[in-house]
C-alpha cells in the first residue's frame, strides 16, 4: 500500500491511498485499520494518552551505545496502562538534542482480534531542526491470514512554516 500522508500541526492527518496491492482481507482488516488508529492517534486526547511521558510510562536504563550517527540512550519502556497507541519494548534517545531516534516494541494492547502478535520498529531522522518519522516498520501475526508486513517510508518532507508550541516558549523563558 503506497500512501500519501498530508500532517498539519497539532492533530491533522489526511491520508490518500495511491496504490495498494496483495490479499484483500489483509489490506481491509489489517493495513486500513492501522490508518484508522493513525489518524485516531492523531487527535489531543490520544496524543496526551500515548506521549513518552512518566504519566504513561516507565522508563528503566538499558544502558548507552555509540552509532555512526552519535551517541545514544538507551531506555526500556513499560507502560503504565493497556493502551492500543503505548508499547512496550525500547526506545534510542539522541544524547545530544535528547529526541527519540528508534523504537521497537510492541502494542501494550493488542489492537485487533484478527492480530495474534505485532511487532513495531519506528526510526526517526533529523530535518532542519526537527526530528521526524523515517521509517515505520509493523509485522503481525494473523489469525487465519499468515504474516502481514507494513512497512512505511517517509520522505519529501516540506515544512511549510514552524512556530514553537504553546507554552514551550514560556518554558524556555523561565528555565533562563
Amino acid at each position: 500500500m503506497v500512501v500519501k500522508v498530508t500532517y498539519r500541526a497539532p492533530d491533522a492527518k489526511e491520508f490518500s491511498v495511491v496504490s495498494q496491492s496483495g490479499s484483500k482481507f489483509v489490506v481491509d482488516h489489517v493495513f486500513k485499520k492501522l490508518l484508522e488508529g493513525e489518524q485516531e492517534a492523531a487527535n489531543e486526547e490520544n496524543r496526551r494518552n500515548s506521549a513518552l511521558t512518566t504519566e504513561n510510562y516507565e522508563f528503566t536504563s538499558a544502558g548507552y551505545e555509540n552509532t555512526a550517527e552519535g551517541a545514544e540512550y538507551v531506555l526500556n519502556l513499560l507502560p503504565k496502562t493497556k493502551n492500543k497507541f503505548l508499547y512496550r519494548g525500547k526506545i534510542w534517545v539522541d544524547a545530544k538534542d535528547f529526541a527519540v531516534v528508534r523504537i521497537e516494541g510492541e502494542p501494550a494492547k493488542n489492537p485487533s482480534w484478527w492480530i495474534k502478535k505485532t511487532e513495531v520498529k519506528h526510526r526517526y531522522v533529523k530535518v532542519n531542526d526537527f526530528w521526524l518519522p523515517a521509517e515505520n516498520h509493523t509485522e503481525s501475526l494473523i489469525r487465519l491470514g499468515g504474516r502481514a508486513i507494513l512497512s512505511i517510508e517517509y520522505k519529501d518532507y516540506k515544512i511549510m512554516k514552524a512556530s514553537p508550541l504553546r507554552g514551550s516558549e514560556t518554558a524556555r523563558q523561565e528555565s533562563k
